[in-house]
């Protein structure tokens, strides 16, 4: 993390545009059903305030395309803002004109205000200039905090550094999300272990290929685990299987075997006829996957094994869930495997997107060292790639 945060730069009177991932679930009558990626705000916001900054908040929620759409509206968020800060939190109706430009300067002191959805600009995806100049009016110095989108290359997270010409830092969130990622890549303690699920092989080959002499141990599950398992020979039934990259399977494990880097595969599974029929589900060894049935998770002796092998690890970075977690017949490995992170002495830290939503509905996130709020961030990130969003921010001196 060798970049300046809000602690290096002078806040008092300052209008501060803080780009935030407010990007929420709701349910259908548009309440917040989970609200800590608010929550994960206020340690930046509360230093603005203290600060006496005058605070502009801008982010994105759903995927409204360009357009004006109302159940795409922060109202909700600035309203729960409101509660966890104690004060008013006023919700503009637009992100950028002159009605916004006016609300802004007559901000005070510690005033909050929130924009409306950056997202109803088609712009913003675009990265357009003259829409990244107008968010850049707004402020006097700008905050980057949503590590959920520091991956894109938008308005609001990347063309503002450029054309702003104002002062950009990081926020707490970002600062943290950088910090215990980049120390679990470049300085871990040892042994190292990473923990990779989803469904395919080509979705995280970036990862594979980055962290191939880095880790000590390499875990593999989910959908991804049947094409390596395809590729040592076994019949894998009617599973998900990237019959294109079985060649790139044979190639990472002779590359992990030449680095000496442990694969861990699952060596019993949770299948059913198809996905779809989990009241059919059953547990059966790699070598026993029935004809034209599919596998949806790890079974319990998997279970067993991968926790044998992790309690001697001392950092643990997990991304991508081991089964198919959304079906209630195929959850138990992620479930259990988030279990056993928690009773380990060791780092861990959990990628976010889908495996920080499970690790969360399992109520267990409290007690895992670190829980990303960035899946798409945290992947690429692990990638080795650079992130736009943070690229961009001012490089402290050394």
């Amino acid at each position: 993390m060798n970049k300046k945060t809000i602690r290096d730069v002078d806040l008092k009177g300052k209008r501060a545009l803080v780009r935030v991932d407010f990007n929420v679930p709701q349910d259908e009558k548009g309440a917040i059903t989970d609200d800590s990626r608010i929550r994960e705000t206020l340690p930046t916001i509360n230093f603005l305030l203290e600060n006496k900054a005058k605070v502009v908040l801008c982010s994105h929620l759903g995927r409204p395309d360009g357009k004006v759409v109302e159940k795409y509206r922060l109202i909700p968020v600035a309203e729960r803002l409101s509660r966890l800060l104690g004060k008013q939190v006023l919700a503009l109706k637009d992100c950028v004109g002159p009605e916004v430009e006016t609300a802004v300067e007559q901000m005070k002191e510690s005033d909050v205000i929130l924009l409306e959805n950056l997202r109803f600009h088609i712009e913003e995806e675009k990265n357009d200039q003259e829409f990244a100049r107008k968010l850049a009016r707004l402020a006097d110095v700008f905050v980057m905090d949503a590590f959920g989108v520091s991956h894109r290359a938008h308005a609001s997270t990347e063309g503002i550094t450029r054309v702003g010409r104002i002062p950009s830092v990081a926020g707490f969130l970002l600062e943290k999300e950088l910090k215990y990622l980049g120390q679990a890549l470049e300085n871990p303690q040892r042994p190292f272990a990473i923990i990779l699920g989803g469904a395919k092989i080509s979705d995280k080959i970036g990862v594979l290929q980055h962290i191939l002499g880095r880790v000590n141990f390499l875990f593999i599950g989910g959908g991804m685990a049947n094409t390596f398992l395809k590729s040592r020979g076994h019949d894998m039934g009617n599973s998900l299987v990237e019959t294109d990259r079985l060649g790139t399977a044979r190639e990472i494990e002779e590359k992990a075997k030449k680095s000496g880097v442990t694969i861990q595969l699952p060596v019993d599974c949770v299948a059913a006829p198809s996905v779809d029929r989990g009241d059919m589900a059953k547990v059966v060894g790699i070598n026993a996957v029935p004809a034209a049935w599919q596998v949806g998770d790890i079974g319990p002796q998997t279970l067993v094994e991968w926790a044998v092998v992790l309690k001697e690890c001392r950092t643990v970075v997990w991304n991508g869930p081991v089964g198919i977690f959304e079906k209630a017949a195929f959850a138990k490995g992620t479930m259990e495997l988030a279990k056993v992170l928690t009773t380990l002495n060791a780092t861990t830290i959990v990628g976010g997107g889908s495996t920080a939503e499970a690790v969360e509905s399992s109520g267990l996130a409290g007690k895992i060292t670190f829980v990303s709020t960035g899946g798409g961030a945290s992947l690429q990130f692990l990638e080795g790639k650079p992130l736009p969003g943070v690229a961009g921010l001012l490089d402290r001196d050394i």
